[in-house]
């Protein structure tokens, strides 16, 4: 029988390299979404785009069934992220 405490730990130390690797890929997410904020300031367009949005959550949704996540929580994540995304794009305009 596996040790329950040497069974937990491992779990934890997959939890926190879960936990890294997420941390580095929003990292980078915010690096694209900085470029995409610059892009649309030089051209005057608007910091939110609500048609893209709208398919980004629903591509999300769909990936979240398919990985057997809550596709609300999905779906609170992305809309945390995208006003995150869109403050820095308005931040990027106002700097213009």
């Amino acid at each position: 029988m596996t040790d329950p405490i040497a069974q937990l730990h491992s779990l934890r130390s997959s939890i926190d390299n879960i936990d890294a690797a997420l941390v580095f890929m929003l990292a980078e997410r915010f690096r694209c979404t900085k470029q995409v904020g610059v892009l649309k300031a030089e051209h005057g367009m608007p910091a939110s785009d609500p048609s893209r949005e709208e398919q980004q959550t629903a591509r999300l949704r769909r990936l979240a069934e398919e990985a057997d996540l809550d596709p609300e929580f999905a779906e609170k994540w992305f809309n945390f992220v995208v006003a995150e995304v869109i403050r820095h794009h308005t931040a990027a305009a106002e700097d213009r």
